[in-house]
């Protein structure tokens, strides 16, 4: 249970480190009174994420040989490496844009948190849930839920805090890189890949 949790927790603040930024621009940009529509805009985005990792999932899991659905972690540290050489290009200013024209706020943060987090999310949940017992599976998921509320809160409270915000902006890429990078080589070792091919 422990370890589900771990995983849960690690692989949310890994693919959402860049998004806490995101989520101070869109508290930034809503009113105070909407703080509630963000959130539930937020894990609407985020289940869709979660959803479509789990189908995708599903289908890997019919492939018989642990050691080749490893193979899936390569997906992370390929993402890790590609963030720490080449960065990422999240728009602050369209996210603020996107928010200041439509109405609807939880679709359009649903939108945005589909279209900032999508490939980061699915590229890292994909490998874990093809490696978690049913279970395992279930705690990462209410583990997912929990730290996506703290992430919300905590946004909600940075955009008050400034020079945090600049912290994060910083060093947000290379923590980020750095948890992609394990997440995927411990998937690699956990389902037996390195043990196969050597």
């Amino acid at each position: 249970m422990l370890k589900a949790i771990l995983t849960g927790v690690t692989a949310y603040i890994s693919t959402s480190i860049d998004y806490l930024i995101i989520l101070m621009v869109i508290f930034g940009s809503t009113k105070p009174k909407q703080k509630w529509l963000v959130y539930f805009g937020d894990i609407l985005g985020t289940s869709i994420l979660v959803i479509s990792s789990l189908i995708m999932a599903f289908v890997l899991g019919f492939i018989p040989q642990e050691w080749v659905l490893g193979f899936l972690g390569l997906i992370p540290i390929l993402m890790g490496l590609k963030l720490l050489f080449f960065g990422e290009n999240d728009d602050d200013d369209a996210v603020e844009n996107g928010m200041n024209r439509r109405s609807n706020v939880i679709i359009n943060v649903a939108l945005i948190t589909v279209a900032t987090c999508g490939a980061d999310n699915i590229g890292i949940y994909v490998p874990i849930f093809v490696q978690s017992s049913v279970s395992s599976l279930i705690i990462i998921l209410i583990t997912f839920f929990f730290m996506l509320t703290l992430f919300c809160y905590i946004g909600y409270l940075l955009v008050r805090i400034p020079k945090v915000a600049d912290i994060l902006e910083k060093w947000g890429k290379y923590i980020t890189a750095i948890v992609y990078i394990g997440i995927g080589l411990f998937i690699l070792i956990e389902s037996g890949t390195f043990e196969h091919i050597f």
